[in-house]
């Protein structure tokens, strides 16, 4: 697919050359629609998480760094992530003609309570606070596959690592950050229910 690398397309952006950045855009714009309409189900909205994706590329070309891994590892995880902070938009806000229509589920009309919200703001703090504890490579493993929903190949990938040696990182990851959360006593009332 043309004779130039990623590594130089991307340099080549980061200088503001609009060739390397059609180049780059027609290798990886399949790739990222297909992501975000996996994640999104729908067009318009892959097609707008593809535009974002290719933006933030032109606006940060020269931060990436390939020592985290390559270039279409990076193209996916920003996919996946643009993906999700759409549909969390657009969850977040329903038509009022909607609130009327008995297809929207009785659970979503039902705001949050406040204190539900900081209990979770909480516990999320504890994970992360635990998750930061664990080795760097389990973290990064735990990070890749729950975080940014990266498959166990394409962890693989990004990581250098086989597939193997990726889903062992990711449990024993899972396994370490269980443990912490036990001692410190972050999960002892979900195993008492």
């Amino acid at each position: 697919m043309g004779g130039q690398s990623d590594t130089n397309l991307l340099e080549g952006i980061a200088k503001g050359s609009g060739a390397a950045f059609s180049r780059l855009y027609e290798r990886y714009n399949g790739m990222v629609m297909r992501i975000a309409w996996q994640v999104t189900k729908d067009w318009s909205e892959a097609e707008d998480v593809c535009h974002d994706v290719f933006i933030e590329v032109l606006r940060k070309a020269g931060q990436y760094d390939p020592s985290r891994g390559s270039i279409e590892a990076w193209l996916k995880v920003l996919a996946r992530c643009r993906a999700k902070d759409r549909l969390r938009k657009r969850n977040r806000f329903v038509p009022l003609a909607d609130w009327e229509d008995s297809s929207v589920p009785v659970w979503f009309s039902v705001p949050e309570s406040v204190e539900l919200r900081v209990l979770q703001r909480l516990e999320a703090e504890r994970v992360k606070r635990e998750l930061d504890q664990i080795p760097d490579l389990q973290r990064a493993a735990v990070y890749g596959k729950y975080v940014a929903t990266l498959s166990h190949k394409e962890l693989a990938a990004s990581l250098k690592r086989p597939v193997g040696t990726v889903k062992s990182l990711i449990r024993y990851g899972v396994r370490n950050v269980r443990k912490r959360l036990e001692l410190t006593g972050s999960l002892a009332m979900r195993k008492s229910v």
